[in-house]
């Protein structure tokens, strides 16, 4: 693993952003909340926040800055109209160069996955989340 991780971490720096959202100036960060809309959905900020053990502010912060860009939209919540569901852009240019830039890690993430059990998987996040936790990430 010593071995390995540098070279995965070495490779997923290596995925190209797509031109269209080249300008954007996207961090990490905005890569996992793309990720959460794209694969699971639209979602209320708080939802977002727990999944991206942040708070919400952040995730505010950063929906408001990707709404203005054009990334994201907001709309309300039509069974609670105080909250605020997000949603990755309706705009057909901008959502395949999402989804094609997330695509490859989501097709190694099912290759990889796929041959283990649900307790094999279960195992395998439970490991990295405490190589996370340990190393002081």
């Amino acid at each position: 693993m010593l071995l390995l991780m540098p070279r995965v971490a070495a490779r997923i720096k290596q995925i190209p952003i797509p031109e269209q959202l080249q300008s954007l100036s996207l961090a990490p960060r905005h890569l996992s909340l793309l990720a959460y809309l794209l694969f699971d959905g639209p979602m209320p900020v708080n939802q977002l926040a727990a999944r991206l053990e942040v708070a919400p502010t952040t995730v505010s912060l950063m929906v408001s800055d990707l709404t203005r860009q054009g990334v994201l939209q907001r709309h309300d919540d039509p069974d609670d109209r105080r909250r605020t569901i997000v949603a990755i852009t309706d705009d057909a240019e901008t959502r395949a160069a999402i989804e094609g830039w997330l695509a490859n890690g989501a097709t190694a993430w099912r290759d990889a996955f796929e041959p283990l059990s649900g307790e094999e998987r279960a195992t395998f996040v439970r490991t990295i989340r405490t190589y996370e936790e340990s190393s002081g990430a």
